[in-house]
């Protein structure tokens, strides 16, 4: 007995079959739904794009539109991504209150620009400004942020679940319905001035002003913000406390300082955005946050929540996607106005993100101890 017990079992030969049939095994409906999903969208993609090509309806002075203002909504996404992702890198916590501050710092920056408009200033000097009214949009968007963090989020530093989530949406509510009460919920016009209805030419195209400084500068801003925190001695406490905050308060890293250091570049940005979102649509109300606000969200998810370099692209990819999108996409379909259907383009992508690839393009795999 013991015998036959101990005599190893001979193997029996492995048909070459048999590992295709343990991966269909595996197989469920779950999987046959979301290829199918996967299919169908390349397949929408790649079908409207050849239908549009072969239409030829747009001309080359369309396209660079189209590409042109894609670019200045990416720059706007990506600045507002900015904050999520780096208060999601220290805190790990979603600050949905960020579309918020973008609306504070709007609101700030239209009644500096409304001021200076009258006043004719806006005209004469538009460097100036354009930079005193960044400056007051900064100011605002930051105090606030700040406030939020001392007073609202940092009592749910250390608790575990939704309670901080749940806070953060009462915040955006309170800013929303709070700038209600005071401004009312009329649609206001953002200043409009004459240097930013004009166009310069750019390779025998025509380009809106407007889109050319959103652009330049909001380049220029997070250019400045990559380098603060890869350069400096707060951006390595900042990194350091997104890769372990125990132990870099072990180190002697002030993590609280950290954080309001990370709440002022989030907010200052967001006040940067808010001034550049409200002079490309020319509005402001107490609702406006909340769009861009999403969106750049998924900005943030879309180039890896946490990775600054990847809300940067993730948010010019979105913009992108949001712009050129509708036309190239849906137009070869027989759509009829197909640009009314960005949204619902900016989301799918959102979403096939989060389904195909949650850590985003550029996100890596969290450590064990972070995940």
């Amino acid at each position: 007995m013991s015998e036959v017990i101990t005599q190893p079992i001979a193997e029996r030969p492995v048909s070459k079959r048999a590992p295709w049939l343990a991966a269909m095994a595996r197989v469920n409906a779950v999987d046959i739904v979301l290829w199918a999903l996967r299919v169908g969208v390349v397949a929408v993609v790649i079908v409207g794009t050849i239908g549009t090509v072969v239409k030829d309806r747009y001309d080359a002075a369309q396209w660079v539109d189209f590409v042109v203002f894609g670019l200045t909504l990416g720059a706007i996404y990506a600045q507002i991504a900015l904050g999520y992702t780096m208060v999601y890198g220290v805190l790990r916590m979603i600050n949905f209150a960020h579309g918020d501050f973008v609306m504070c710092g709007a609101f700030a920056g239209y009644f500096a620009a409304t001021a200076l408009q009258r006043s004719g200033f806006l005209d004469a000097h538009a460097v100036l400004g354009m930079g005193a009214i960044l400056a007051v949009s900064v100011i605002t968007s930051t105090s606030i942020a700040l406030l939020t963090e001392r007073i609202a989020y940092r009592p749910f530093r250390r608790v575990s679940g939704l309670a901080p989530l749940i806070c953060a949406f009462g915040v955006s509510f309170f800013l929303e319905q709070t700038f209600r009460g005071m401004f009312g919920s009329a649609v206001k016009s953002y200043p409009s001035p004459i240097w930013q209805r004009e166009n310069f030419d750019l390779f025998g195209f025509h380009i809106p002003s407007i889109d050319g400084v959103v652009i330049v500068l909001a380049v220029f801003f997070m250019a400045g913000l990559y380098l603060i925190v890869q350069r400096t001695k707060m951006g390595t406490a900042m990194r350091a406390v997104s890769e372990d905050g125990e132990a870099a308060a072990l180190m002697g890293i002030d993590v609280n300082k950290v954080v309001v250091f990370t709440f002022m570049l989030g907010g200052a940005m967001a006040g940067i955005a808010g001034v550049f979102y409200a002079f490309v649509y020319k509005q402001v109300y107490f609702f406006m946050g909340f769009t861009p606000g999403v969106k750049a969200f998924g900005a943030a998810v879309l180039g890896g929540i946490g990775n600054i370099p990847g809300a940067m692209l993730g948010g010019l990819f979105l913009g992108m996607v949001e712009s050129v999108g509708p036309t190239l996409f849906l137009d070869g379909l027989g759509i009829p106005a197909p640009y009314q259907l960005r949204d619902m383009i900016a989301f799918t992508l959102l979403i096939m993100v989060l389904i195909f690839r949650p850590q985003g393009l550029l996100g890596e795999k969290l450590a064990k101890k972070r995940a």
